[in-house]
């Protein structure tokens, strides 16, 4: 009788087993969250002006950047209100070898200056607007609130340096760890 019992209680035994592991997982990322002060945006970014291309300028080491060169995002507006995603990356130089990745991403509030990204379900990520030319959208600082990502965003392959310091020490002011960026080499205007 006792094996019988034991059948019928493995599922629950089971099911209990995975509720307090998703429960420490969920307590220890909150815990991480809120060893961190709270990451302000910017007040609010037009989608529209913000869709275009962008090129990498500046970025934290990440895994799935090792190697790349020549990065530049691309944006679109979608009709239901997300935005399509298009990543580019030059592998091991200017003109290596393209590898793309596509997202979707959606605004988390009416500011659309925090967005969540997914490049593959279920998984979301941070995107958040920390600075922004507001005139017209030449330039934007992009990171989430556990500091790890941060991207010096531009317009144009190459960011002027004092626009470019002034991103770099805005990160250090919010708790990035700006020296260890790595700056993107892009092409030389008009040139490949």
């Amino acid at each position: 009788m006792s094996k019988n019992l034991l059948k019928r209680r493995q599922p629950v035994l089971l099911g209990a087993a995975a509720a307090a592991i998703a429960t420490g997982v969920a307590a220890y990322a909150y815990a991480r969250r809120k060893a961190y002060p709270a990451l302000p945006t910017v007040a609010h970014v037009d989608l529209h002006k913000y869709a275009g291309l962008w090129y990498e300028v500046a970025r934290l080491p990440t895994r799935f950047e090792k190697g790349c060169q020549h990065v530049t995002a691309e944006y679109k507006l979608r009709p239901d209100g997300k935005v399509s995603v298009r990543n580019t990356c030059h592998k091991e130089g200017l003109n290596g070898p393209v590898e793309t990745a596509t997202a979707v991403a959606r605004a988390m509030d009416a500011t659309n200056a925090r967005l969540k990204v997914q490049f593959f379900w279920p998984f979301e990520g941070d995107y958040w607007i920390l600075d922004l030319d507001h005139s017209d959208y030449q330039y934007a600082l992009v990171g989430e609130p556990e500091r790890k990502n941060l991207w010096i965003l531009s317009r144009k392959p190459h960011l002027e340096r004092n626009l470019r310091d002034m991103l770099v020490a805005k990160g250090r002011e919010l708790g990035f760890p700006v020296d260890d960026l790595i700056y993107t080499p892009q092409p030389i205007d008009g040139k490949p």
